[in-house]
C-alpha cells in the first residue's frame, strides 16, 4: 500500500478511535467511583486518561509512515 493510502486509512482509523475513546472516557468520568473520588484522584484520572490515548495510536502512526520511515532510516530520504 502506498504511503498516501496508508495516511488516508490511518487518519480515518485514528479519528474513529479518538472519538470512541473520548466517549468512553467521558462516560467513565461520569461514573460514581470517579465522581465520589477525592479531587486529587479525580485530577489524576483526567491526566492519565487524557494522555493514555497516545499509546495505542503510536503503532498506527508508525504504520502510516510506511516506506518513508524506512527510507529515512536507510539514508534515502
Amino acid at each position: 500500500m502506498r504511503t498516501r493510502q496508508r495516511k488516508l486509512v490511518g487518519t480515518i482509523v485514528m479519528v474513529a478511535f479518538v472519538l470512541t475513546y473520548a466517549l468512553v472516557a467521558m462516560a467513565l468520568a461520569q461514573s460514581r467511583p470517579v465522581q465520589e473520588a477525592h479531587d486529587l484522584l479525580r485530577g489524576l484520572y483526567y491526566v492519565v486518561v487524557g494522555l493514555a490515548w497516545v499509546l495505542p495510536i503510536m503503532p498506527l502512526i508508525k504504520w502510516m509512515e510506511g516506506d518513508s520511515a524506512n527510507a529515512a532510516q536507510n539514508g534515502k530520504a
